[in-house]
């Protein structure tokens, strides 16, 4: 227990809070280790030194990471999200053209307003 004086509801409230505060970190390390050993732009040798700065200094290396390459790490992830996309739009047959045509069926049995169908066309073609 954090502390003393027996199992009262603050300490209770403590322990979660400790327990919350570790398990946010550890996904905090594991999304910067994902994001590092995905990386093509940096060397081995560059991986090997932030991997050696994040198991010395964790909690440093971890908010450093973040500060210093979030740009970065929100760059890929979208760029991946995309590329996931594309990929499953492949193995499905998924064809933006098949898709208007299905918005124009909606358009004219009314089951979609104009403004939807122009907003969801321009997401199609996005």
């Amino acid at each position: 227990m954090l502390f003393e004086g027996g199992f009262t509801f603050s300490n209770f409230l403590a322990d979660v809070l400790a327990i919350f505060v570790f398990v946010v970190w550890f996904w905090l390390l594991i999304t910067v280790i994902g994001d590092l050993f995905r990386r093509h732009d940096i060397s081995g040798w560059g991986k090997a030194i932030w991997v050696i700065f994040l198991v010395v200094l964790p909690y440093i290396g971890v908010f450093a990471y973040m500060i210093f390459q979030a740009r970065g790490m929100a760059e890929r992830d979208v760029q991946r999200a995309r590329q996931a996309r594309e990929e499953l739009r492949q193995v499905v047959g998924f064809s933006v053209a098949d898709e208007i045509g299905k918005l124009e069926g909606l358009r004219k049995s009314g089951a979609i307003t104009d403004d939807e169908f122009t907003r969801l066309r321009a997401k199609l073609v996005a």
